[in-house]
C-alpha cells in the first residue's frame, strides 16, 4: 500500500527554504556581490542547494547569478535589527562574551550599532563602572533599562544627531562632533565585512564615518565579526587592519580563505 508523505516535512522543507531565501537576500543588503563560498558556508548547506535556492532567486528578480556568486540587482533595505539578531545567534553572543572579559571598571567604551553590538549590550548589563558612548538606541536604553537614580551601573552617552529608524541608531555631522571631543579606553565595532586588503569596512558611508571617528578617538579598537564576514569587504572601510588591536570572531572562520589572509596579514585574532 503507498503511503502518503506527511505533510508536515513539505511545510518545514519550506519554512527552511524559505529562512535561507530570506538570509541571502540580508547578505546582499550589504554587498553588492556575494560568492557561492560564502553564501555556503553562511547558511551551513552544500553548494548544490545554493545553486537551487540562487535561480529561485534568479528567477524572482531578486539578484542576479555571475560568476562565482551572485549580484544584487537592486539596491536592498537592510533587514531589521531583530532579524539580523537571529543570525548566528550563539556565535555572537560567545563573540560579545569574549569582548566584554577585555574590559575593566573605570574605563571608557566606544560601541557603534549593529547586531552583534546590540548583544554586548546584553552583556555589558552584568558588569558596572564603565562610561559607555553609544549611537545606539538600542545599546543605551539596555544599558539604563533596570538603573534607578541611586544605583546606576554604567554612565551612558547617548550620541546627538540624526536619528535613522531603520537601524535605530544616530548619524551626522553632528554624531562625529560629538565623537571628535571625546577619548575612549577602547572602541568596539561590528562591521560588514573584515578583509586583509580594507581591514573592517561598512555599506553604508554614514555608518563607515560613526565608526572610523570611534576607532580614531579610542585607544585600541576591537572588531567584532561572526564567521560569516570574514574575507568580505564592503563599500567603504573605516579601520585598517594595523589598527585593529583584535579581532574576535568564532571557530567557524577558521575555515575561511578570509582567516588565513588576515593571519599572514599579522591580525591579532581570538577566536571565541
Amino acid at each position: 500500500m503507498h503511503r502518503a508523505r506527511p505533510p508536515s516535512c513539505g511545510i518545514i522543507a519550506a519554512m527552511l527554504q524559505e529562512e535561507r531565501h530570506q538570509r541571502i537576500r540580508a547578505l546582499l543588503a550589504n554587498a553588492e556581490l556575494v560568492t557561492t563560498e560564502r553564501i555556503a558556508l553562511d547558511l551551513d548547506v552544500s553548494r548544490e542547494t545554493v545553486r537551487r535556492d540562487v535561480v529561485a532567486l534568479e528567477a524572482l528578480g531578486a539578484l542576479r547569478r555571475v560568476h562565482g556568486g551572485v549580484q544584487r540587482t537592486a539596491a536592498l533595505p537592510e533587514p531589521p535589527l531583530q532579524q539580523r539578531a537571529r543570525a548566528h545567534l550563539l556565535e555572537k553572543r560567545s563573540i560579545v562574551r569574549a569582548a566584554a572579559r577585555l574590559l575593566q571598571p573605570g574605563q571608557t567604551v566606544f560601541v557603534d550599532a549593529g547586531s552583534t553590538v546590540s548583544l554586548l549590550a546584553d552583556e555589558l548589563a552584568s558588569l558596572r563602572g564603565l562610561t559607555v558612548i553609544t549611537n545606539s538606541l538600542d545599546v543605551a536604553q539596555k544599558l539604563v533599562a533596570d538603573d534607578t537614580a541611586a544605583q546606576c551601573r554604567h554612565t551612558v552617552r547617548l550620541l546627538g544627531g540624526q536619528p535613522r529608524p531603520t537601524t535605530g541608531a544616530t548619524y551626522g555631522d553632528e554624531t562625529i562632533a560629538a565623537i571628535l571631543s571625546r577619548r575612549a579606553d577602547w572602541a568596539m565595532l561590528s562591521p560588514v565585512g573584515v578583509s586583509a586588503e580594507l581591514g573592517a569596512s561598512s555599506y553604508e558611508l554614514h555608518e563607515a564615518e560613526v565608526a572610523r571617528a570611534m576607532s580614531r578617538q579610542a585607544s585600541q579598537t576591537v572588531i567584532l565579526a561572526d564567521h560569516s564576514k570574514i574575507g568580505q569587504t564592503s563599500r567603504v572601510s573605516f579601520c585598517p587592519l594595523e589598527r585593529i588591536e583584535r579581532l574576535i570572531t568564532d571557530p567557524r572562520a577558521a575555515k575561511t580563505p578570509g582567516y588565513a589572509a588576515l593571519s599572514r596579514a599579522g591580525c591579532s585574532i581570538v577566536l571565541a
